[in-house]
């Protein structure tokens, strides 16, 4: 199990590389100018040969989240089966209205049958760019 450093290093790693080189700069941005005060790393582990489609559900609609600055869905290189996310929010409140918005009800809805548990999460406050 990682300590929260090393879920940190990896956040700003793990959107470095999935992250193109011009959002990667507009997350830096943000983080610089407007400081996201939450921040979420959790492990969901899919069902058997389910990561795609769960990878595909979690992401859906998550561009029109209020607050949201970053969501970020990505694989586990360890695990076939498991998928890594990332979220930063302008606070704790933002993060918890996204989960009344019907688009995100839908996701949970229909991805919940898919996942298989979840692994770690840690909560954080978002200290540095993505870029760094």
């Amino acid at each position: 199990m990682m300590d929260r450093r090393t879920h940190l290093a990896a956040l700003a790693a793990f959107a470095a590389a999935v992250l193109p080189t011009r959002q990667t700069k507009a997350l830096g941005k943000i983080m610089e100018e407007i400081y996201p005060q939450y921040g979420l790393i959790g492990q969901i582990i899919a069902q058997p040969g389910q990561r795609a489609a769960l990878a595909s559900i979690l992401t859906e609609g998550t561009n029109r989240m209020p607050g949201n600055f970053a969501y970020l869905v990505g694989e586990d290189a360890a695990n076939p089966d498991a998928l890594w996310v990332v979220e930063i929010w302008a606070d704790e409140e933002a993060h918890a209205a996204s989960l009344a918005l019907p688009e995100v009800k839908a996701a949970i809805a229909k991805g919940r049958p898919l996942i298989a548990g979840f692994g770690t999460r840690a909560e954080f406050k978002p200290v540095a760019d993505a870029a760094a």
